[in-house]
């Protein structure tokens, strides 16, 4: 059975529930918060997500993960979301680690428990799927996640068979 996002009526809530929890941080630390972009556009198995890029700070959640866990979600993502924007503008997120102390003081100011992640049920919930790229060494074929593969092409590294020892090259260039 597949999930279906929530709709935006429940957008609107889990909104007013991140205003609430910013509301509720500033009154705790006397300190203007404000509001921040709020997106639903997450898959797979992340619940939430804090960032903070060139285009500002935004708040992303699941869309499909709210709707399986709706009430576990507000009352665990929210709050360790807003608790991320929270340090960010109390000691900047470069300054400490994502799920250090300061989140977690965080965290127990809002009486929130400061558990990194929940461990969501994820049937029926869309996964990303990662690409995979063909490579070969003289014994093997290997397969390549996005993430080894851009690493072995804009980092310039090298991966080398645990086998053989000889260097990972792409399958194309091996003459396949």
């Amino acid at each position: 059975m597949s999930i279906r996002p929530i709709d935006s009526a429940a957008r609107d809530r889990v909104v007013t529930v991140t205003r609430g929890w910013i509301e509720r941080a500033a009154a705790l630390y006397d300190r203007r918060f404000p509001m921040l972009p709020v997106q639903f556009d997450l898959i797979g198995r992340t619940a939430g997500m804090y960032r903070v890029d060139r285009r500002g700070r935004v708040i992303r959640y699941n869309p499909f993960l709210f709707a399986k866990y709706f009430s576990d979600n507000l009352a665990t993502t929210v709050p360790h979301e807003v608790a991320h924007y929270v340090v960010d503008l109390l000691h900047g997120v470069r300054r400490v680690r994502p799920h250090g102390h300061e989140w977690q003081a965080v965290m127990e100011d809002f009486r929130v428990d400061p558990r990194r992640r929940a461990a969501f049920e994820l049937d029926g919930v869309p996964q990303r799927r990662q690409r995979r790229f063909a490579y070969r060494c003289r014994c093997r074929d290997h397969s390549l996640s996005t993430r080894a593969h851009n690493r072995l092409h804009k980092a310039r590294i090298e991966y080398l068979c645990k086998l053989c020892g000889e260097p990972l090259r792409p399958a194309r260039q091996c003459g396949t």
